[in-house]
């Protein structure tokens, strides 16, 4: 399943969540993302329904084993992406919010080629 942009974002904000909480419900993820409580219900069962997650009776969201595998990578092009924007003397703001837009549309390859560029010069 290809998720698109906005997903990506939910997932990834629902994926550092869940490392930081135990539990993690829908207001939680607005807050986090600062979006409205309708916008995240849609992005949580666009999610649900392609099985990056579960919600529970009481409204916990919980990662499935794809959901965790697909939130560490967009997590880690954020991550690396905004490590690398930092070594070129970007302040962490704006590194952190482009990161956030090139994470998104960066393939693969271009991606795995520059985390091996970088990792090799350190």
């Amino acid at each position: 399943m290809s998720l698109k942009e906005s997903g990506e974002m939910y997932l990834e904000s629902i994926y550092v969540l869940c490392k930081s909480k135990q539990f993690v419900r829908s207001v939680d993820v607005a807050d986090y993302m600062n979006f409205s409580k309708p916008s995240v219900s849609r992005g949580v069962g666009l999610l649900r329904k392609q099985g990056y997650i579960t919600v529970d009776k009481n409204g916990y969201i919980y990662l499935t084993d794809t959901g965790i595998k697909a939130g560490e990578k967009i997590y880690e092009r954020h991550t690396v992406l905004t490590n690398i924007l930092r070594a070129v003397g970007i302040d962490q703001e704006t590194a952190a919010e482009d990161a956030c837009r090139i994470e998104h549309v960066i393939s693969e390859k271009t991606f795995n080629g520059i985390k091996d560029y970088f990792e090799k010069l350190k």
